[in-house]
C-alpha cells in the first residue's frame, strides 16, 4: 500500500499533539496518510501499554488515518542505530510515502531526539541501492520521500510554514482526549504527569491560537525544514 504520508513518532499520541489538526485537515482533503509509533510508550507514568494501544486505534479512527504501526522499539532508549534505522527503512520503502514526517530534533525529551535522528537517516539510506532490505522474504527497491518535514513538540523553532488549522482544530483535540489515561482526568488517581496538567490542554490551545494568529487565521500548526521548499504564489491569489 502506497500513502502520500508517513507521520513517525517516538510515541503513540506524539503525532496527535503535534500535528493533528494537520491530519485531519489533509484526510478530509482525500490524502492517504499513515503512522509509525516507534514505542509503545510502556515506561509511561500513567496508563499501560495496551491501553495506549486502544487509544491511538481511537485516535486514528478520529483523524482518519489509513495505516497504523508500532516497531515495539524500547521507550526510553531511542538511539540511531542500524537496526532501528533499517526497520524504518524498511517502513518507508513499504509505503513509499511522498513526503515524511518527524519530531523536531531538538526536544526536552530524549526519546524525540532520538526519533528525527533515526528518521533522517533512514531517509537518506532508504535511497541507496546498496542498502538491502526484505519485507516477508521478499527484496525491497530504493526509495526516498521527496522532503522530510519536522513537528513540534515543546521546544519551539522559527517554523518554515504555519498549517490553518481552523477547521479541524476540534478533531485534533477530540484524537488528543482519546488518550484519556495520559490528559487531565480529575477522576484519576494515577500520579499526575507533566501533560495531565489540566493547564497542558490550554497551553496546547493558546499555542495553536498563537500560531494561527501569526498567518491571519484562528488556529495553526507549525513545522520546519531543513531545505528550501518551492512556493507557488498563484495559490495565495485564489479566493478561499
Amino acid at each position: 500500500m502506497k500513502l502520500d504520508i508517513l507521520i513517525f513518532a517516538a510515541h503513540p499520541d506524539d503525532a496527535e499533539l503535534s500535528m493533528g489538526g494537520t491530519i485531519a485537515k489533509l484526510t478530509e482533503a482525500g490524502v492517504a496518510i499513515g503512522i509509525v509509533d516507534l514505542t509503545k510508550g510502556e515506561l509511561g507514568t500513567r496508563g499501560t501499554p495496551e491501553l495506549r494501544k486502544e487509544e491511538a486505534d481511537k485516535a486514528s479512527k478520529i483523524l482518519n488515518v489509513i495505516e497504523r504501526v508500532n516497531l515495539a522499539f524500547p521507550d526510553g532508549r531511542l538511539y540511531a542505530t542500524d537496526e532501528y534505522v533499517n526497520q524504518a527503512i524498511v517502513m518507508l520503502r513499504k509505503y513509499e510515502p511522498k513526503l515524511i514526517f518527524a519530531p523536531y530534533f531538538n526536544d526536552r525529551h530524549p526519546d524525540h531526539i532520538g526519533a528525527s535522528e533515526i528518521v533522517k537517516r533512514a531517509m537518506f539510506l532508504s535511497g541507496l541501492p546498496k542498502i538491502k532490505t526484505e519485507l516477508e522474504g521478499k527484496d525491497q527497491k530504493p526509495y526516498r520521500p521527496k522532503k522530510l518535514f519536522y513537528y513540534m513538540h515543546m521546544y519551539e523553532f522559527n517554523p518554515t510554514f504555519i498549517i490553518d488549522i481552523s477547521k479541524t482544530f476540534k478533531t485534533k483535540m477530540d484524537a488528543v482526549m482519546a488518550y484519556g489515561s495520559q490528559f487531565y482526568d480529575p477522576a484519576s488517581e494515577e500520579p499526575e504527569t507533566f501533560i495531565s496538567q489540566p493547564n497542558f490542554l490550554k497551553f496546547l490551545e493558546a499555542r495553536a491560537k498563537t500560531y494561527g494568529f501569526k498567518i491571519g487565521k484562528d488556529y495553526g500548526e507549525p513545522f520546519f525544514c531543513e531545505e528550501e521548499i518551492e512556493l507557488d504564489l498563484s495559490c495565495m491569489l485564489k479566493d478561499n
